[in-house]
């Protein structure tokens, strides 16, 4: 599938999730959702409904809240929850409507991870970034499903003002914003139309925070309008702090009701928080922006990672896993390349679980510097020629990901990670290749010219070789110039 179909497919999917309900429908579903909003953030109102089970309407209507409890059970009563998303669910209109709309967001998700195709523009990157796919889905399990790989991500302040303790960026203290100057607003502009040039229509997938808040830069909308005018798209929103510039936050706000490419996202630090979201903004207000409830007494799970990997004492100093498939080792999501506006930096990054060696969940492979649109393109493709390789570089030491473990076996051998094995012919020589790969003693020249003993057993290796890379399973983090830096308070 063309990378143009498919941000066009991605943004028409989202808009046609709001445009094919009627006002009413979708003023409905607004209001299900402050619900379940209440129900999760807010401890006095579950109190009040657990009070009122035979008229929680009562209590609804207390809060502002304008559907009936009793027709979506199965969303939050603990005696009907066996329901949801079963046949017997139909019983409950308001959960088979709540249940179909985030169906198709889910699906939109999946669509904006599609959207980062760059087999035609960018064939290269675009068969690295599939690598660190491959590889997230071994070492994240469940959660990376919730990861759309990103190419490109933009920082537009330096340091952030929020100090969550649970940041798992744990971004560095504020220092200073990407003031929307003239020369500033033209390197803007000129790099976005790099990265357009460069990558296509991939380039829309890019958001403008990182280990930053945008309601720390007074000028934010207007490098987001900037970058809907070159991409086609708006990039994402996420904000902790959306009372503390609120024209700014409706204008951000305003742009989603006119372009309605992709839901923003509030991060909520308490229930007095969620408490003044709510009297601020009404139930269809917030329609295109989920409220993740962040409190330490709300359901959302923390990852282990920055500031919330600092918090436990068991994991801060170990390479400890999360305790199930689902739990989140990691909130990066960037495959790809993160840019500091203000710094002028470019890093090469992708997600992994934290450890002592990333303690923020993402690998930096390299980081550049630049002062004008050329300079940034010419760096960005310094660092896909270096890093991205079509076959595994034949001077560089050859080796396995170093979560996987390996098992020799006749004429094959096993990789294990946490929640995959893939099992992996070894007959192309009469030397293991795979004993070799796993000694990690010789670069990929010195293995094939170990092995082979004729033209057609050298093409056979290269081949194993090169399929052992697609499929990600070989290491790449062989650099140590970057760790260190994971490690000094976020980007």
């Amino acid at each position: 599938m063309g990378g143009n179909f498919v941000a066009h497919s991605a943004k028409e999917h989202y808009r046609q999730i709001f445009e094919r309900r009627t006002p009413g429908e979708i003023r409905t579903l607004a209001h299900i959702k402050r619900f379940l909003e209440c129900f999760l953030g807010d401890a006095g109102f579950r109190s009040a409904l657990s009070k009122n089970l035979d008229n929680p309407r009562t209590v609804a209507a207390r809060y502002g809240i304008e559907v009936d409890p009793t027709e979506m059970l199965p969303l939050w009563h603990s005696n009907y929850l066996k329901f949801d998303r079963k046949p017997e669910g139909g019983s409950w209109p308001l959960a088979v409507a709540w249940r179909e709309y985030i169906g198709e967001m889910v699906r939109h998700r999946d669509l904006l991870r599609d959207q980062g195709n760059m087999s035609v523009a960018a064939p290269r990157f675009h068969a690295w970034r599939e690598r660190q796919m491959r590889r997230c889905e071994d070492v994240l399990g469940d959660c990376s499903k919730s990861i759309t790989h990103p190419v490109i991500a933009f920082e537009l302040s330096d340091g952030c003002t929020g100090g969550c303790w649970f940041c798992g960026l744990s971004a560095g203290r504020f220092k200073d914003y990407f003031e929307y100057s003239k020369g500033n607003a033209d390197l803007w502009r000129g790099v976005i139309g790099a990265a357009r040039e460069m990558f296509g229509s991939a380039a829309s997938t890019g958001f403008c925070y990182c280990a930053t808040d945008p309601m720390d830069n007074p000028d934010y909308d207007r490098f987001l309008f900037d970058y809907y005018q070159i991409t086609g798209a708006l990039p994402q929103t996420t904000t902790a702090m959306p009372l503390k510039n609120l024209a700014l936050t409706k204008r951000v706000l305003e742009l989603f009701e006119r372009y309605r490419c992709v839901t923003n996202r509030f991060s909520v630090l308490s229930t007095e928080q969620l408490n003044q979201i709510h009297k601020t903004f009404s139930p269809e207000d917030l329609m295109g922006v989920e409220l993740v409830l962040q409190g330490k007494d709300m359901p959302t799970s923390k990852a282990f990672a920055g500031r919330a990997r600092n918090e436990n004492s068991a994991v801060k100093n170990a390479d400890a896993a999360p305790l199930s498939k689902s739990d989140h080792s990691t909130i990066a999501c960037v495959s790809g390349f993160l840019v500091n506006m203000p710094r002028r930096r470019v890093q090469l990054m992708t997600p992994v679980p934290a450890s002592r060696r990333w303690p923020l969940g993402y690998r930096i492979l390299d980081e550049r510097f630049f002062g004008t649109p050329d300079e940034f393109q010419d760096e960005v493709q310094s660092m896909i020629d270096k890093h991205m390789h079509e076959s595994p570089p034949s001077n560089r030491p050859i080796r396995f990901r170093g979560d996987l473990q390996y098992e020799a076996k006749r004429h094959h051998f096993l990789l294990r990670s946490r929640h995959w094995e893939y099992q992996v012919p070894d007959n192309a020589a009469s030397i293991s290749v795979g004993d070799l790969i796993a000694g990690g003693h010789c670069t990929a020249s010195e293995l094939v010219a170990r092995v082979v003993t004729d033209g057609a057993s050298a093409i056979a290796v290269a081949d194993r070789l090169d399929q052992l890379h697609m499929k990600g399973l070989l290491e790449d983090d062989l650099d140590e110039r970057f760790a260190w830096r994971s490690s000094e308070g976020g980007t």
